[in-house]
């Protein structure tokens, strides 16, 4: 799932407070400012390929980028650290694509979560009562991994938030229903499950704080002047670090459980997938972790970022397999009324 690391966090964080040596630099803004008035002087239209007006480049844009590789190029040549532009290590564009490796990877995450979703569609009865919201889950996620494309592709007010708002979402839902599931909230779609007392009400509460959170969450940050990259790390570093918690426990020994994982078995009923539940939780944090090890792109082309996203894309398979699997356990049955 795509969740933060406390590490990926706090790199995230000195990134977003620290402004960016490159764009400051004395040599880059008299080559801006050369451009600029060569190339983007009032009534002149750039020749751009097609590709380049698809992804709505501009000629300051255009000029940014080149200024950008000429010194970073200087930079290689003469030994100097490559510095980073607007807050972002210089990538070749292809395509039109400001980030090319990152936008791959992204579209490899949605074409998983689409392989996800119909493994759900296949392998899950549809009285089931948690197969509604894995299927929305795969939605939103695929929905996330669209936007990040976007991002990657073009980096524009527009698209960051769109991308932020995204994901936030995924991990805010992800959230949602592993409580829905580990508390059994969930309602009751037909006789095959029974449905413990008090349930509706705690489930229509938990919905609603849910809506809340979420749309408080977009307003603050859509409403206010500057975007508040601090608060929204915090925020998905808290949902994510609930998500995990509840995972990992869900995967303790018996003798250690919190709550009873299925209603008509005993709290001591431990099925055999509850490891891979932890598996996923472990594998899910080490891929975040790959943002620690920042480094100017290889070849301008693969980063950090790209490899996290590279590595999120199987976490997606485990995960879905993990709540096949525990969709289809024996556990369920003896919910039976």
């Amino acid at each position: 799932m795509r969740l933060l690391s406390p590490l990926f966090a706090l790199v995230l964080l000195s990134s977003c407070t620290s402004a960016s040596s490159g764009d400051r630099a004395n040599d880059y803004q008299v080559c801006l400012g050369r451009c600029e008035k060569t190339n983007c002087a009032p009534g002149t239209t750039p020749s751009f390929p097609l590709f380049m007006r698809l992804t709505l480049w501009t000629c300051v844009d255009d000029c940014k980028y080149k200024c950008m590789h000429m010194v970073t190029d200087f930079s290689m040549e003469s030994g100097v650290p490559i510095q980073q532009y607007y807050g972002k290590w210089p990538f070749y564009r292809f395509a039109g694509m400001q980030e090319p490796a990152s936008v791959l990877f992204s579209f490899t995450n949605l074409l998983l979560h689409v392989w996800g979703r119909n493994e759900v569609q296949r392998s899950i009865a549809d009285d089931h009562p948690m197969k509604p919201y894995y299927m929305v889950w795969s939605y939103i996620s695929c929905n996330a991994w669209i936007w990040s494309a976007v991002f990657h592709t073009r980096d524009t007010p527009l698209t960051e938030k769109l991308d932020y708002f995204s994901a936030a979402l995924a991990i805010l839902y992800s959230l949602y229903f592993s409580v829905v599931r580990l508390f059994h909230l969930y309602p009751v779609r037909s006789r095959t499950f029974s449905h413990p007392s008090g349930g509706r009400r705690l489930y229509r509460v938990w919905t609603a704080l849910t809506v809340l959170v979420y749309l408080a969450h977009v307003a603050y940050l859509g409403l206010s002047p500057r975007f508040d990259y601090t608060y929204n790390i915090i925020f998905n570093l808290a949902l994510g670090l609930t998500h995990n918690f509840l995972w990992l426990a869900f995967a303790l020994p018996s003798s250690r459980s919190l709550f009873r994982r299925y209603l008509g078995m005993p709290k001591s009923y431990r099925p055999a997938h509850a490891n891979d539940a932890a598996i996923a939780v472990v594998l899910t944090t080490a891929a975040t972790c790959l943002e620690l090890f920042d480094f100017a792109p290889w070849r301008g082309i693969i980063d950090a970022h790209s490899l996290w996203h590279l590595a999120t894309a199987p976490l997606a398979v485990v995960w879905y397999d993990f709540l096949v699997t525990d969709a289809l356990d024996g556990g369920w049955k003896g919910t039976k009324t």
